[in-house]
């Protein structure tokens, strides 16, 4: 308008204009959409279930609960010997020369005994003179006799039993270990070890990494996974709990774990289900990188050219009898300002 000369009433003279308020249409865009989504909630609700805790868990199965904490202590569980980034006790996943988990080391370092018994028994032995004496006697005691005291208890939890939300075993000699674990599933039931395992040093306590371990080395979790068809053999995190879709693009990734050679014990070229995770990860990545690098493949960029699939789709743009657009009879209040 400047280079015209022209004011803003001038330029637009002879133009129909009509009122428009920007902020109420939003105002009543954005309160429909609300509506719609507070009904559509209260209607269908959501497929997912409440998080799995520690809490329930000890509720739920004690005896699971405890056989697993007996297990942190002997060191037999998953986490105990799984190795880098928690621990050193295990060579982790690697393919040929390929050992991502040996190079970047312990970065999480996790003493399964220490991290999810010791620890948290500690913190609440200071109140009570029984389970101080019980972790004393724990600590002085050789690991060999460490090592009886758990063994004898975890074949004692094979035929326990829960009653009134307490686990009862056999009689035997089992050391401090009866005392102890009466204690941590105590812990367990009343919540109090869901936040003492999430305590990280940091304001917001939003590390769910030792919770997660503890959890996985039991069998309620991956009870609760089956229930909910969350199992890697049901291609499991590609669905939402139930029977609602998931995030389907995970079906990339998810796929190849129910295909051989991700799927046998002995594989070929080295790859099998004992290494499956890095290999996928791997192989995902370089697919990934092909299909970027695509445009500069002399023979994958020349396939649209070969098949053209593109111009079906587009057959109107591409008819040789498509019609010329016809041009727009121009405005005469327009025309009498000349171009702009």
């Amino acid at each position: 308008m400047k280079p015209m000369g022209a004011t803003q009433d001038e330029y637009y003279r002879g133009v129909r204009t009509v009122p428009y308020d920007l902020v109420k249409e939003l105002s009543i865009a954005v309160g429909a959409v609300g509506i719609v989504v507070l009904l559509v909630a209260a209607l269908l609700s959501s497929p997912n279930v409440p998080s799995v805790t520690i809490a329930a868990w000890a509720q739920n199965d004690p005896v699971d609960f405890v056989t697993t904490a007996t297990g942190e202590l002997a060191g037999t569980t998953t986490s105990a010997g799984y190795g880098n980034p928690y621990n050193t006790n295990g060579p982790g996943q690697k393919w040929g020369p390929i050992a991502p988990q040996t190079w970047l080391g312990t970065r999480i370092p996790i003493d399964s005994a220490d991290t999810f018994v010791i620890q948290p028994l500690n913190r609440i032995a200071i109140n009570n003179a029984d389970l101080a004496t019980a972790l004393d006697t724990w600590r002085k005691t050789g690991s060999d006799q460490q090592g009886k005291w758990t063994d004898a208890y975890t074949k004692a939890l094979a035929t326990a039993t829960a009653k009134d939300g307490k686990v009862v075993v056999a009689d035997g000699d089992y050391g401090p270990l009866p005392t102890m674990m009466a204690s941590l599933l105590e812990m367990g039931q009343s919540g109090a070890l869901d936040g003492l395992l999430q305590i990280n040093g940091r304001f917001y306590q939003t590390d769910y990494t030792p919770a997660l371990l503890f959890m996985g080395d039991g069998g309620y979790l991956s009870g609760q996974a089956q229930t909910w068809n969350l199992l890697g053999n049901q291609w499991g995190m590609m669905n939402e709990t139930g029977k609602y879709p998931g995030q389907t693009w995970l079906w990339l990734y998810t796929a190849w774990y129910q295909v051989p050679p991700f799927t046998s014990s002995n594989g070929f070229l080295g790859v099998n289900s004992s290494n499956a995770d890095l290999v996928i990860v791997i192989l995902m990545t370089v697919l990934t990188a092909a299909l970027a690098a695509v445009p500069l493949i002399p023979i994958l960029r020349d396939i649209p050219r070969w098949i053209p699939i593109h111009r079906l789709i587009w057959r109107d743009y591409y008819s040789p009898k498509r019609p010329s657009p016809v041009p727009e009879t121009p405005d005469p209040a327009l025309a009498q300002r000349g171009p702009s």
